[in-house]
């Protein structure tokens, strides 16, 4: 079956070059347009769509509000994000991957990247590239260090829910807060990817994290990662 994709951006001219762009691949299909947030959350469970590409700015309800409502419907679970950003180190970035996003990508980004986006996502992947990650740790250095644990996901107190993770896991957490993949952490820890995707996975399961972004946000806001300058 091939990816459903939901396109949210307030510029036709770019949904239309999107949609060109998608359309012409054989694994995946735009379901549906949206000109706004509001639009694009109604859209998502009507078109059962697999990835929604999301502009954060968009006038009325904006990308975030609408990413914030899909993560919180129970029905759109399975439902991934990937937010568009005016530069791929977005001012929001840190928000959106708090409000449900799994990654993001910049509007400059080739078409390749893009698709490659769309497929990441939809399998479940979190979208943080090396320059990304960086990104988003240099917006932890800019706020202080840190985020309010308290303002974080849903149910908060995230350094209590870490005493539920395995001695492993937690080190898995690590090296998944640096942005590395499942094949780079393995290789670090000498053991299968299979084995790294299971910690994973489990970690997921235990702090409430929809996915591996949010599992990048939970170690910085919980304080098992502290962010440094390089």
């Amino acid at each position: 079956m091939p990816i459903r994709v939901l396109l949210a951006d307030d510029q036709a001219l770019l949904r239309s070059a999107f949609k060109v762009l998608v359309d012409s691949e054989p694994d995946m299909e735009v379901v549906g347009e949206a000109s706004d947030g509001a639009q694009a959350y109604a859209l998502a469970g009507e078109r059962a769509a697999d990835v929604v590409l999301m502009d954060i700015r968009m006038p009325g309800t904006d990308g975030l509000a609408a990413t914030r409502m899909i993560s919180a419907d129970p029905a759109l679970a399975g439902v991934r994000v990937v937010m568009l950003t005016t530069f791929e180190v977005d001012e929001y970035v840190v928000e959106a991957l708090r409000s449900g996003a799994s990654g993001f990508l910049g509007k400059g980004a080739e078409p390749e990247e893009l698709l490659n986006a769309i497929r990441i996502a939809a399998a479940g992947e979190a979208l943080l590239s090396p320059a990304a990650t960086k990104g988003l740790i240099a917006t932890f250095l800019a706020q202080g260090g840190g985020l309010d644990p308290a303002a974080g996901l849903p149910g908060g107190k995230h350094a209590e829910r870490l005493s539920a993770l395995t001695g492993r896991e937690r080190e898995v957490l690590v090296q998944v807060a640096a942005g590395l993949s499942n094949d780079e952490i393995a290789g670090r820890l000498e053991v299968s990817p299979l084995t790294v995707k299971t910690h994973v996975n489990r970690a997921m399961a235990k702090l409430g994290a929809r996915d591996r972004a949010q599992l990048v946000v939970i170690a910085y806001e919980s304080g098992l990662v502290r962010p440094r300058a390089e």
